[in-house]
């Protein structure tokens, strides 16, 4: 089947791939020539594991394409996918400019019936927009003559897993009332239900809302185990055993349940503030949703508290070893993480911070540039010479192992501040270190 896909941000660029990489010719449609011009070199702009080999392997079978000729893609394409981003307004709410822009190009250049598939995060109502937005262009050239389809088809990528996510989804939601689009779409789907059919058909808008509800239950445990963190640190009790016990409950089930930092990341944060403001269109007060985002604005917080707390406020002139820039492991991104809250608060009180992440120091260049308080250091190891304690705020996996001893011998006193309870706390007493984490 002949694929449009119109965005090369991250979903666009994983469904794009990953629809190649079964057999369908894809067009990739971006407006930023120079971003066109990287990919068709094989230059990826985001890490995600997995995607750099998949697009470079499609692009030279000639199966995907890039390029900003709108008109070229909307010709090439049976289904045209909008994948573009949804930033949210300073109110919360998500900004649809960019989608209703690909939605007035397509009718501005399509000549034969369309499949028009909304893969963007977007407000319940937003496929009302696109029909309305792609009806008056067409009326505008005379072409009422064509027919088209506004589809749902909400994407669930998790970053630093979002090609096997795509490659064997645990779901494809289709909102559609129309039968020529819902055979269209389980056509170019097809591959990925071969073992047992994963599409579930709804309304558009279950199919939006579904979502935004997915996302919205999954920050929900996150905050949750975060508040019972912080109960846990005022009784006595510990989290991890906590999380633990009521893990092995299949009902409740392991996924999601970390106490930490708080989420960080494009979806969460933006999803969790979208869902509240279209509460509030209607007049709904979505007091648990507001719960979430409170919650885990506080909880990025919590690790500078204990840092404060520790010496007693005086931070000025000290150093931090920081472990981890990204909101999670497997990414570059720096969205929302809890990694700049807590540097932000630390440079204000006078503090110097030398960080390390495996992926996110060109990113972290690129967002705070040349400080005399920000240092980027080329290994884990290097962060620590001079530093007067480690923090660790994110779990990546090469973090896991370290050597103590060294650990030790670098910081100026053998103090660990753990934003992710990577470790036992009774081993690091054991190895003579102050360790403090979080919920024990």
């Amino acid at each position: 089947m002949n694929v449009t896909v119109f965005g090369t941000g991250y979903v666009g660029l994983v469904q794009g791939a990953v629809l190649a990489d079964v057999g369908h010719h894809v067009v990739c449609v971006d407006v930023d020539a120079a971003k066109v011009e990287c990919l068709s070199k094989g230059d990826i702009p985001i890490y995600e594991p997995g995607l750099e080999p998949l697009v470079k392997d499609n692009f030279a079978s000639g199966r995907l394409k890039f390029t900003t000729d709108a008109a070229e893609g909307v010709k090439h394409g049976q289904v045209q996918f909008i994948a573009v981003g949804t930033p949210p307004d300073e109110d919360g709410s998500a900004d649809l400019k960019y989608v209703l822009a690909v939605a007035e190009t397509i009718a501005q250049h399509m000549e034969r019936d369309q499949v028009i598939i909304n893969k963007s995060t977007v407000p319940v109502g937003t496929a009302d927009k696109v029909r309305d937005k792609v009806d008056g262009v067409l009326e505008a050239r005379g072409r009422k003559d064509l027919r088209f389809d506004v589809v749902s088809n909400p994407e669930f990528l998790k970053e630093g897993s979002a090609v096997g996510d795509c490659q064997r989804p645990d779901r494809i939601i289709i909102g559609t009332s129309s039968r020529v689009a819902e055979d269209m779409l389980r056509e170019l789907y097809a591959p990925f239900s071969r073992q047992q059919d994963k599409m579930i058909v709804m309304d558009v808008r279950s199919a939006e809302l579904t979502k935004y509800a997915a996302n919205c239950m999954l920050a929900t445990k996150i905050s949750f185990m975060n508040e019972m963190a912080n109960l846990a640190e005022r009784l006595g009790a510990d989290i991890e055993m906590v999380r633990q016990g009521i893990g092995s409950d299949p009902r409740i089930g392991y996924h999601f349940i970390y106490p930490g930092v708080g989420y960080g990341g494009s979806c969460f944060p933006k999803d969790v503030q979208a869902l509240i403001r279209t509460a509030g269109d209607i007049d709904f007060d979505a007091k648990v949703l507001k719960a979430v985002e409170a919650r885990n604005e506080e909880q990025k917080t919590t690790l500078f508290q204990k840092i404060h707390k520790h010496y007693q406020g005086n931070l000025a002139g000290k150093t931090f070893a920081l472990w981890g820039l990204a909101f999670k492991p497997n990414t570059d991104d720096m969205r929302e993480a809890p990694s700049r809250v807590l540097m932000e608060a630390l440079w204000e009180a006078g503090a110097k911070v030398q960080a390390f992440d495996p992926e996110a120091m060109e990113e972290a260049q690129r967002l705070y540039g040349n400080r005399d308080d920000f240092s980027l250091c080329g290994t884990k190891e290097a962060t620590l010479r001079g530093a007067d304690a480690l923090v660790i705020v994110t779990e990546w996996q090469s973090f896991r192992a370290p050597d103590f001893e060294q650990i030790k011998q670098q910081l100026t006193e053998p103090l660990i501040f753990d934003g992710r309870n990577m470790f036992e706390p009774k081993r690091m007493a054991i190895k003579g270190f102050t360790y403090l984490s979080v919920g024990r």
